[in-house]
C-alpha cells in the first residue's frame, strides 16, 4: 500500500479555502480575522497537519528551544533544577534541549556546539569547567553558580555567603561551641566557594577557631572524612568538635553516616547542617536528608529562564543572588529542645 504523503500548508489552505499566506499567519501567531483563523485551525485538525518547527525557526529566526547544560540527572539537586527549568519553559510555550555533560569540558563544548547548530534561543548552563570562550556571542546565555573568565555572562545563584553564616549561627543557637567545616570542591571557581568565606567570617565574628577539611573533589572522600574524624578524637573517644557545617547535603549525609558508624549520636553528640536542601523522592514537600541551608531551586530556575529570555541584555545584572533559609532535617536539635552538645 502506498504511503500517503504528510499534508502541507498548501493542503491546509485548499481545505480552509484561504490563501497560503493566511495559513502562514495563523501558524506563526500573526493577526488574522477570527473567521479565517477558525477555518485554518479546523483544516489543521481535519488533515492532522503538523507544523514543521525547524522550517518555521529558519523563517522566524526562533526555534523556541532553550538548551540546558548540567553535569547529570542522578544528583537530586540537578534533577530538581532541570524539572523546574522545563516547567518554566513550558509555561512560556518553549521546549527544553537537555545536555548532560558529566562535568567533562570536551563534552560541554560539544553540547554548546549542538545547541548552536540547533539554533536554540538561549543556553542555561550549570557547568564545572570554564567554557566561556566557546559560547557564541549571538546566543543568550545565563550560568548558574559558576564563574567564567567572560564577565559579561550573567550569573544566577543563591546567597552562599549569608547561608554559611546562617548555618554557623544556627549551630551556635542550638548549643554548639566548636563547629567545623567540611568541603570537597571543584577546581573551577563558583558562587558556592563563598560558603567557606561565610564560615570564616562567622568564626571571626563569634570568636571561634576555624577548623576545616577543605579538599578538591576526589575518589576517596569518605576515607578523607574518616581521617579528619580520627584526628579530632580525644583519648576518651569524645570529639573536639560538636557541630559540623557541610558544603553540600551529599557530603553532610556521608559524614552523618560515618559519625553514626563510629558510635556518635546525631544530634545529641554532634549536630550537622549542610547546604542545598535536597529532599527525599524529589518531592517539594518531602523530608530533608539532613538539616540544611535550603536553596530556592524553583525560584532559581525561574530566574534563569527569565534572564535568558530578556530582550534588552543591557539591563541584565552580572550577578543575581536569591535568599536561602534554614530547615530542620533531623541532624540538629529542634529549637524547643535544650542544647546538649556543648562541652565536647
Amino acid at each position: 500500500m502506498k504511503k500517503k504523503n504528510a499534508p502541507t500548508m498548501k493542503d491546509v489552505a485548499r481545505e480552509a479555502g484561504v490563501a497560503l499566506g493566511t495559513v502562514s499567519k495563523v501558524i506563526n501567531g500573526l493577526p488574522v480575522s477570527d473567521i479565517y483563523r477558525e477555518k485554518v485551525e479546523e483544516a489543521i485538525k481535519l488533515l492532522h497537519y503538523e507544523v514543521n518547527t525547524y522550517a518555521r525557526g529558519l523563517k522566524t529566526q526562533k526555534s523556541n528551544l532553550i538548551a540546558l547544560i548540567i553535569p547529570n540527572t542522578t544528583n537530586p539537586f540537578f534533577a530538581a533544577f532541570t524539572d523546574h527549568i522545563e516547567g518554566a519553559l513550558y509555561k512560556r510555550g518553549l521546549k527544553l534541549l537537555l545536555c548532560c555533560a558529566d562535568g567533562i569540558p570536551e563534552k560541554e563544548i560539544a553540547c554548546l556546539s549542538m545547541a548552536t547548530q540547533n539554533k536554540v534561543d538561549g543556553v542555561i548552563a550549570l557547568t564545572y569547567s570554564d567554557i566561556g570562550k566557546y559560547i557564541a556571542e549571538d546566543i543568550p546565555i545565563v550560568v548558574f553558580d559558576r564563574f567564567f573568565e567572560n564577565h559579561n555572562i550573567p550569573r544566577v545563584g543563591s546567597d552562599n555567603f549569608a547561608g554559611a553564616c546562617l548555618a554557623i549561627e544556627k549551630l551556635l543557637e542550638f548549643g554548639c561551641k566548636h563547629p567545623v567545616y567540611l568541603r570537597f570542591h571543584s577546581i573551577f571557581p563558583g558562587e558556592s566557594d563563598k560558603r567557606k568565606d561565610g564560615y570564616l567570617f562567622a568564626c571571626k565574628k563569634y570568636g571561634i577557631e576555624p577548623d576545616f577539611l577543605d579538599m578538591l573533589e576526589c575518589s576517596n572522600e569518605l576515607e578523607q572524612m574518616k581521617m579528619f574524624l580520627d584526628r579530632h578524637k580525644k583519648p576518651d573517644n569524645t570529639l573536639t568538635f560538636d557541630g559540623v557545617f557541610a558544603h553540600t547535603d551529599y557530603h553532610g549525609y556521608m559524614f552523618t553516616r560515618l559519625l553514626r558508624q563510629e558510635g556518635y549520636r546525631i544530634p545529641e553528640d554532634v549536630q550537622l547542617i549542610a547546604f542545598d536542601g535536597i529532599r527525599k523522592f524529589g518531592n517539594e514537600d518531602g523530608e530533608l536528608f539532613v538539616s540544611s541551608i535550603c536553596q530556592p531551586i524553583q525560584q532559581l530556575a525561574e530566574k534563569c529562564v527569565e534572564i535568558v529570555l530578556m530582550q534588552d541584555h543591557s539591563t541584565i545584572p552580572s550577578l543575581t543572588l536569591l535568599p536561602v533559609k534554614y530547615e530542620y532535617g533531623g541532624t540538629t536539635l529542634r529549637p524547643e529542645n535544650p542544647p546538649s552538645c556543648a562541652g565536647h
